[in-house]
């Protein structure tokens, strides 16, 4: 990776004092999930008026899963390039020595929080406050009620403040809504950076039963009638949020950003679009996205130029007039000097997205390449086969014309060869470059850190999957000497606890009634496995989304 020094685009812009930032980002939202977007049933009418008086971006880019887009949004990169692959069984860990864009603003004084949904990695170094934010309050894994989360409820919900676990008081969105509000009234002298990314409406789905009772009336089946009840949830929250920047005399000097991480995950409105969560179709990866910064962008306007997660970084930079060290080369362009010129360029380039189930990203699976006006779209439907069988040679491929024909029914691939091929070495050359990165590696946990004792090792949400089964956890051992190892199990008869460091394994006994033993490790970096096995039983490999066989290791001296 080479070092580079983030350059303004546009030196002649001074700001007379950098903005303040909010970004609220919701969770399995789709683009059709607000009433702007043509949907006359759901109530989002503060959402909707911020969208009218400020700036729409109608071509805004994700991926089509959660964790793969924050990690772009928080870095500028694609996510294949961060260490994280997907949204669980290891592929959403987040390398500890990626720069965040709380990092960057660190660095030029702003004060940096989380409330909600971080989802790149619940341990050191991968946490949020490893990661440049000072305040911290969110849950673990990709949603409350998962592991290790279990269990747990959206409402009086156990969340982590600062590293410290809580159990928390009222409806998560409320509470997180509090938290920020809280946050921005104690800073309001300063400059901030609030990073707001809920975890509705991702399921499970629950909502208070007044925010369903009308779309019930109106017919609409019980998921589409709760979800929509969780999305009026947060507009009520987002016009709390606003109300209180405009009383303490805040809004104008304060960029506020609303948008989502990927499709829709039911059937429901898209807005005509195709496709829905986990798919590279329009309805999966083109979401809202809407900004207002009132003292430089006052005039309310559109852009259709495509532009993406990747992009954020680099336009909040500018904004904030970064001028400090970039550690790893951006994929993102900013964006700023075109919301200021009010002039948008057509798209010179080709931005691609792809992510599918397997630590081990396959060319063209679950992929497309979107330009100015045209889109390929690779093995489209795959996320979830890990044995797809494909052919990089000779992939499958489909073409449309956003143009023409912006909801993607006609496949032209066969009409523009010129245009499949341009695209298809566009994604290859993409391709090799991310890979060249990290070559897909994942994010390491540190074990024996004094920032995290115990570590706490989720099998489910962690663990190096390999053919549908959880191997080892890719962890660095920073001190040697005896660690206290737990396992969460239900077997409680005599056993062993059994440890493979770097295929050096060492088992001792546990008592009738207990679940813990000491072992001394050694310094290093590899990989670990940590299994309990009752007397008289083999070894029974847990899958599922669950909490048994996580482990907990704690330092002792």
């Amino acid at each position: 990776m080479r070092a580079c020094v983030f350059l303004l685009l546009f030196a002649n812009v001074v700001l007379a004092e950098r903005p303040n930032i909010i970004l609220v980002l919701t969770d399995d939202q789709g683009i059709g999930d607000v009433g702007i977007h043509g949907n006359d049933k759901i109530r989002t009418p503060t959402i909707d008026e911020f969208a009218k008086d400020g700036i729409q971006m109608t071509r805004f880019y994700v991926e089509p899963v959660c964790a793969p887009t924050r990690a772009a949004l928080m870095t500028g990169r694609y996510h294949y390039r961060t260490g994280v692959i997907h949204t669980s069984r290891g592929g959403a860990k987040m390398a500890g020595d990626e720069k965040t864009i709380a990092e960057y603003l660190n660095e030029v004084g702003y004060q940096t929080a989380i409330f909600g949904k971080w989802h790149l990695g619940d341990n050191y170094p991968m946490r949020p406050q490893d990661q440049g934010f000072t305040e911290t309050l969110v849950h673990r894994s990709g949603g409350i009620g998962q592991t290790p989360d279990k269990p747990n409820s959206y409402f009086e919900p156990w969340l982590w403040q600062n590293g410290r676990k809580i159990r928390a008081q009222g409806y998560c969105t409320d509470i997180f809504f509090d938290a920020a509000i809280e946050f921005i009234e104690n800073n309001a002298s300063k400059s901030f950076f609030v990073y707001l990314p809920l975890n509705a409406p991702h399921t499970p789905l629950e909502i208070a039963d007044r925010y369903v009772a009308n779309y019930r009336a109106m017919g609409l089946n019980e998921t589409t009638a709760k979800v929509y009840g969780m999305i009026e949830n947060i507009d009520d929250n987002f016009d709390r949020l606003l109300k209180r920047l405009d009383s303490l005399g805040l809004r104008e000097n304060t960029v506020v950003i609303f948008m989502t991480d990927n499709g829709a995950q039911q059937a429901r409105f898209n807005a005509k679009m195709r496709g829905r969560k986990s798919h590279t179709y329009e309805g999966g990866i083109r979401v809202p996205f809407f900004l207002q910064w009132p003292e430089r962008l006052p005039l309310p306007n559109k852009y259709e130029t495509p532009t993406a997660h990747i992009d954020l970084l680099p336009t909040l930079l500018e904004m904030a007039e970064y001028q400090g060290v970039v550690p790893h080369a951006l994929d993102g362009r900013s964006f700023f000097h075109m919301l200021q010129t009010r002039k948008p360029v057509p798209s010179d380039r080709s931005l691609v997205f792809q992510v599918h189930r397997g630590l081990q990203p396959r060319p063209f699976q679950n992929s497309a390449v979107v330009s100015q006006r045209y889109k390929l779209v690779g093995y489209p439907g795959t996320f979830g086969k890990e044995a797809l069988q494909l052919d990089p040679a000779d992939p499958k491929l489909e073409l449309y014309d956003l143009k023409y024909d912006p909801t993607e029914q006609d496949n032209i691939a066969t009409e523009k060869p010129e245009i499949v091929k341009k695209l298809t070495a566009d994604y290859r050359e993409w391709f090799a470059s991310v890979q060249s990165s990290r070559k897909f590696r994942t994010g390491t946990i540190h074990i024996g850190n004094p920032a995290e004792n115990p570590t706490h090792l989720c099998r489910y949400q962690d663990a190096t999957y390999e053919n549908g089964k959880p191997r080892h956890w890719q962890v660095k051992i920073e001190r040697a000497g005896r660690y206290r190892i737990s396992v969460n199990t239900t077997d409680r008869v005599g056993g062993r606890i059994h440890v493979n460091f770097n295929d050096e394994e060492k088992s001792r006994p546990v008592l009738p009634g207990g679940n813990a033993a000491t072992f001394s490790l050694p310094a290093g970096e590899g990989t670990l496995d940590v299994w309990f096995v009752a007397d008289g039983k083999q070894r029974v490999v847990v899958t599922n989304n669950s909490p048994k066989d996580d482990v907990t290791l704690a330092l002792l001296n």
